[in-house]
């Protein structure tokens, strides 16, 4: 193999491509990044067996061929290279130089042979979906995603498309996140559950200026096609939890704030509550005022927010910082609370977004607390 290709370009590639690739493998040829030609291209992939992303950068190829190359080390070669052109060669050995200016490194690199290759999705069915919709939908889910592997499933998003409605859900059995928007339709339904890493790396990959994104389903596996890079992810596989049934149906108490008014004095109260058990912070509101405390060991902390009430009065507490991960995805002036008691879960929604709901349970606390 022999090519020319810029440094900037290909540092951006490995970057994309090394978010696939672990360190902690017992498998060794997992750690190294594959290099392929292709025509005018370099092809990139990493690949972990749960999740692969290949991507593509210019290239003058001298000559064709493909190796395995340490991705670490490479990754921190080529980001110290100068701003230039970068000359690649392999040899028979798989022996690899790379030469920048007056730089030039050999390195060992493996035979491609024993690669795993990306499994071979339909790329003729594809949804088409505006990338920073998506991305959008991932910020004000992926944090409900739980971390307890014992509930691999609750570890993954349900992704659902029905009609023109395009869902991502994500629980972990203290709160709900539900983020819905339109998708143009014509291929049918889906139902899948997308593993929390995979969708933390789609999220990091959109920059934000790509015009368009696809994708694609098999039973197995999901393809998300942007620009010249392919993110190809395991799904979870069994039945997700019935989330539209936890849902409560009635509310007698809706609470209408700021939302940037109740964010703040939130993190002021969990300025304490993080120093006492579960973050707790309890609310009690009454008609036209919330009022915020907080008690730990190190002190007392009380807030008020003006609000509008529509029922009767409520006392109730919360962990804070699951309160807070749904304000600061919120992006909205106003949003409404809705409770229906004390033990019961509360229902989040912003004012001018009927597409995201989160649900967060309360904690108990005793009378005298």
């Amino acid at each position: 193999m022999k090519l020319l290709c810029s440094q900037k370009d290909l540092s951006q590639a490995i970057n994309t491509v090394q978010r696939a690739v672990s360190q902690r493998t017992t498998m060794p040829i997992l750690k190294g990044i594959l290099l392929e030609t292709s025509g005018d291209k370099l092809k990139l992939i990493g690949n972990d067996l749960e999740l692969g992303i290949e991507t593509y950068v210019d290239a003058q190829t001298i000559e064709e061929g493909s190796v395995i190359i340490d991705s670490k080390l490479f990754g921190e070669i080529v980001r110290k290279l100068p701003e230039s052109y970068i000359h690649i060669e392999s040899d028979e050995q798989n022996n690899i130089t790379i030469k920048c200016e007056h730089s030039e490194f050999t390195l060992k690199g493996h035979s491609p042979v024993e690669y795993p290759q990306l499994p071979e999705l339909d790329e003729g069915l594809l949804y088409d979906i505006e990338p920073q919709k998506l991305k959008d939908m991932i910020r004000q889910t992926v944090f409900a995603i739980s971390q307890d592997e014992t509930k691999p499933l609750l570890m993954g998003e349900l992704f659902e498309i029905q009609g023109n409605s395009m869902s991502l859900v994500a629980l972990d059995g203290y709160r709900l996140a539900i983020s819905t928007s339109t998708i143009e339709n014509t291929i049918g339904d889906i139902s899948v559950i997308i593993p929390g890493k995979a969708l933390m790396e789609i999220n990091r990959t959109i920059s934000g200026e790509e015009e368009s994104m696809s994708m694609s389903f098999t039973q197995k596996h999901a393809l998300f096609k942007l620009g010249s890079t392919r993110i190809i992810t395991r799904l979870l596989e069994g039945e997700f939890i019935n989330y539209k049934q936890i849902i409560p149906k009635d509310n007698s108490l809706v609470v209408t704030s700021s939302r940037r008014e109740l964010q703040d004095s939130i993190e002021r109260a969990s300025l304490l509550a993080r120093e006492g058990r579960n973050n707790l912070i309890k609310f009690s509101i009454t008609d036209g005022l919330m009022i915020i405390t907080s008690n730990s060991e190190v002190g007392n902390v009380y807030e008020e927010v003006n609000v509008t009430l529509e029922g009767g009065n409520l006392e109730i507490a919360f962990n804070s910082r699951y309160l807070l991960d749904s304000l600061k995805v919120l992006e909205s002036e106003e949003m409404n609370m809705y409770f229906s008691s004390s033990v019961s879960p509360c229902v989040i929604k912003p004012a001018d977004n009927p597409g995201y709901t989160y649900m967060l349970l309360p904690v108990r606390i005793s009378s005298g607390s």
